[in-house]
């Protein structure tokens, strides 16, 4: 009898934590449910997921922003011919090997997007980091100089007189475009596993790594407004939604093999006009500006 109710007792005790534990990951559940319902939703409103198409409409239709990019494609489309084949014959067949046990036959398509993915990274990483980052650079102050919006380029680059907006760039005063940092490439690594979940690790990965890509589109803008770390963090913070949903849009634009480079361009513009509209309050999520706030508050205390 006494080993009866010790029994009962501990059957009664797991449940209870069974029952503990499932509560608390019903509220956690529900808590990331609500997260992300205003992520999306600010998204939505603020359409930045607009811009990298904006991006290429403008990009097309303003001839004289192409010569960066003209001047980078040869040498670009043979990095990415070495790395995309490369990585495919090198990489291909051993990924699919591993992911056909969870993918089943999905694995052909989950492994593409994959390569492609790491193939993506590590041509952004040679590029930006030693082919491409002056051209962007060019890009995105001649959009802003397209834009008249030469007011936001003073403290970053001299501006000469005249009608092309890219024979106007001058000499640069401060260059934000930092290379890949170590630990950009150490979370790319631990979040790679994602992809062995079927189809929907895959989807989460690119995911994630939209929002790292959405983080960084203003660099440029922010040294330009001269923000500090903990200013550009906030408004970053207050305005996750749009940036993920711009990073996602131009991390899938610049996964098409070969024509990233032209993407990579042409989101760089994308970006320019969206900073351009922020400071003229022409976007939905310019109304409050939530670091000047705070910064107000913070001297009126």
């Amino acid at each position: 009898m006494a080993d009866s109710g010790e029994s009962s007792s501990t059957q009664t005790k797991r449940r209870r934590m069974a029952d503990a534990v499932g509560g608390k990951a019903q509220e956690v559940i529900k808590e990331d449910y609500g997260k992300a319902k205003v992520i999306v939703s600010d998204a939505a409103k603020s359409q930045a997921y607009l811009y990298p198409f904006k991006g290429i409409i403008y990009f097309l239709t303003h001839r004289t922003l192409w010569k960066p990019f003209l001047s980078k494609v040869g040498p670009y489309m043979a990095l990415s011919t070495g790395v995309i084949v490369g990585m495919f014959t090198l990489t291909y067949i051993p990924q699919l090997a591993i992911l056909v046990f969870v993918d089943g036959p999905l694995a052909v398509f989950s492994t593409i997007l994959l390569v492609l993915n790491e193939s993506s990274t590590i041509i952004n990483l040679a590029s930006r980091s030693w082919l491409v980052q002056e051209a962007l650079l060019d890009t995105f102050d001649g959009t802003l100089v397209a834009r008249n919006r030469t007011d936001i380029l003073a403290e970053g680059r001299e501006i000469k007189s005249g009608s092309d907006p890219m024979a106007r760039l001058g000499r640069v005063l401060k260059n934000p475009f930092a290379k890949f940092s170590p630990k950009a490439i150490v979370r790319y690594i631990m979040y790679l596993p994602l992809n062995a979940i079927p189809v929907v690790g895959t989807v989460i990965f690119i995911a994630i790594q939209g929002r790292n890509r959405g983080k960084g589109v203003h660099g440029r803008y922010f040294q330009l407004k001269q923000w500090s770390a903990p200013r550009q963090s906030d408004w970053l913070t207050d305005n996750v939604g749009p940036y993920t949903a711009f990073g996602l849009v131009a991390t899938l634009l610049e996964m098409v093999p070969f024509a990233s480079v032209f993407f990579m361009f042409t989101n760089t513009v994308g970006a320019a006009l969206w900073a351009a509209d922020i400071e003229a309050k022409n976007t939905p999520m310019a109304g409050g500006t939530a670091p000047e706030l705070r910064e107000a508050a913070k001297k009126a205390e």
